[in-house]
């Protein structure tokens, strides 16, 4: 063994075995743990030449014993009650400077709780958010950090040195106190439901709208992944679009069922938003249009009853070049949605986020990296607190694309195509740069029937409508 350990890390399923690795690569020691004795042996037998920094443990005693204090106890299990159960069995046997570290997809509001509940036992806590999949984990992930100054101090030069590097800058940094780690994390996946539903829906239109076969959707993915798209999910949706089914020998892509699946990060990004009334409908139709691909059986019989859905564009309707002015569009404005709800939870609950960097630590490494990301990160910095729609050079991106994102979700509701993100992304738009709109119906109706009041253009003092000749009756 090169060095005693200062790093622990608990669970070594697919992530947690990836990082340990990275961890250890990186020049480490680590000790690690799973409750299952025989996957720990596994995980040291295909370890290689990195097994000399990795110390295996078959008990939570003997690995917090073959840590040298302070020590640092990474927790890669899966989120909710299993997290509070580790650090329960993890208390009795920590001492003061301890300090135990979720690196799952943990719900904000839980490291939040955790943290207030450290204040009164021998550790401290902190939460992580950590994004890229198996291959970030083990290659260079995209880390959010959530915790104190001091905290990061005793971390953060391992965090960044494991993390995704752009142009040899690391893609990890402190994001704020308590949960904030976790809530960037969240927002990122959120923005993550909504990229993949946006791809999806214009697979859709090159598949059902367009008739284009596998080949030419793979063909035309690779193309937009050479231009202002370039990003992962574009890559991979060329790669996937490719495949080839080991099986029946056709495209994978047409073997797949269609109800997507979900871990509830995206779910947690809409009701967070909820809470805090700011609008991010483009998330939000992603994550319904989960929801609605999971209704399998009900989807065939609407298809029974009211005939099937979608019907192919008329020729000429669209071409590619119109559907990546229309997603380049989309993804401006669900990104903007996205950064506007990390702005309101930062004045929320008084986070300094660091917003140029966030959208820094996510140019590599992490599920959403994109060629945009490095723009958004000065647009943030030159103007901060502005919408990333009034921010150069987005405002000009938007202009020079809005009129193909309207072609696109009008040809596709026409032929009844749902395109549920791309169409979401237009209202917003719409609603944003409306500088009346429709609003004082509402506040008439609330007035009406519960007496709400309201606000007049003019200024002056009324109340009421002429409706209520006495407002307390």
């Amino acid at each position: 063994m090169e060095n005693a350990p200062h790093f622990g890390l608990i669970g070594l399923g697919t992530m947690g075995g990836a990082l340990a690795l990275n961890i250890a690569e990186h020049g480490y020691p680590i000790a690690v743990f799973n409750r299952t004795p025989a996957v720990t042996d596994s995980f040291m037998q295909e370890a290689g030449p990195l097994a000399a920094r990795l110390v295996p443990t078959k008990t939570l005693a003997e690995l917090v014993a073959a840590i040298t204090p302070p020590r640092a106890i990474i927790l890669m299990v899966p989120a909710g009650p299993v997290v509070d159960q580790q650090v329960k069995a993890l208390a009795p046997l920590l001492q003061k400077g301890d300090l135990i570290i979720d690196a799952g997809n943990a719900n904000y509001t839980d490291t939040e709780r955790r943290v207030a509940e450290a204040k009164d036992q021998p550790y401290d806590f902190m939460g992580i958010g950590v994004s890229g999949g198996e291959d970030g984990a083990r290659h260079g992930p995209s880390i959010m950090a959530g915790g104190t100054v001091a905290q990061w101090d005793r971390v953060g030069e391992m965090l960044q040195a494991i993390s995704a590097k752009y142009e040899g800058e690391a893609c990890a940094a402190l994001m704020g106190p308590g949960g904030a780690g976790h809530f960037v994390k969240m927002v990122h996946n959120g923005i993550e439901y909504a990229d993949m539903e946006m791809i999806a829906e214009t697979y859709a239109l090159m598949r059902d709208g367009m008739g284009f076969d596998s080949t030419g959707i793979a063909e035309t993915f690779e193309a937009w992944n050479k231009g202002p798209l370039a990003s992962y999910l574009i890559e991979i949706s060329g790669k996937v679009a490719r495949a080839v089914d080991p099986i029946s020998g056709g495209p994978m892509l047409d073997q797949i069922l269609d109800a997507a699946g979900q871990k509830g990060t995206g779910r947690w990004t809409v009701i967070e938003a909820q809470k805090l009334a700011v609008a991010i409908p483009v998330i939000e139709a992603a994550v319904v249009a989960r929801n609605l691909s999971a209704q399998v059986k009900a989807r065939k019989h609407g298809a029974e009853v009211f005939g099937p859905q979608p019907q192919p564009l008329p020729k000429g309707a669209l071409d590619t070049t119109v559907l990546e002015q229309a997603l380049i569009a989309g993804k401006i404005l669900c990104y903007a949605q996205g950064f506007d709800m990390l702005s309101r939870a930062a004045a929320e609950f008084s986070w300094d986020l660091p917003m140029p960097t966030i959208a820094k630590i996510w140019r590599a490494g992490c599920i959403i990296r994109s060629a945009m990301l490095n723009d958004m990160a000065t647009a943030l910095e030159k103007t901060p607190g502005e919408n990333l729609i009034f921010a150069a050079p987005f405002t000009a991106m938007v202009k020079q694309n809005e009129a193909a994102l309207r072609q696109v979700v009008i040809a596709a509701t026409a032929a009844g195509i749902a395109v549920p993100a791309l169409a979401a992304g237009l209202s917003w738009f719409d609603s944003m740069r409306t500088p009346r709109g429709s609003a004082n119906m509402i506040q008439a109706q609330r007035d009406f029937f519960g007496a709400h009041g309201y606000e007049r253009l003019d200024g002056k003092d009324a109340p009421h409508g002429p409706w209520w000749t006495n407002p307390q009756g």
